[in-house]
């Protein structure tokens, strides 16, 4: 895909914090997400990527979420998404009902209870 192709694809702008983290690292680097859709987003840091490391991003509501970095310019760059995400659930309100996403709704209390073996 060109560029041009790329932008064809929905978007939508937006300001919200999540984590970073780079290959072989535990740790976290906070970003700023400034558009995301169901298949990546464009991010903002002072954490320094390279086009092509596979990262992980914990986006609010979602969840860790893996993904290689598909290009950098300055301080930002895009994430192209291993699997796509649902963004409404990322940015509904944190804590509302609606902000569970299906792939990580909790299981029935019935379904939670211990088994006896």
């Amino acid at each position: 895909m060109d560029g041009s192709e790329n932008r064809q694809i929905a978007r939508d702008s937006l300001f919200v914090m999540a984590d970073l983290r780079l290959p072989g690292s535990n740790d976290e680097h906070r970003i700023k997400v400034r558009n995301l859709s169901a298949g990546g987003l464009m991010g903002e840091g002072a954490v320094r990527v390279s086009r092509g490391d596979e990262i992980e991003i914990k986006l609010r509501n979602v969840g860790w979420v893996a993904g290689s970095v598909a290009w950098v310019q300055d301080d930002r760059f895009g994430v192209a998404f291993r699997d796509e995400i649902d963004p409404k659930v990322a940015r509904a309100s944190v804590g509302s009902d609606s902000a569970v996403s299906p792939l990580h709704r909790p299981a029935p209390r019935e379904a939670r209870a211990l088994r006896k073996i």
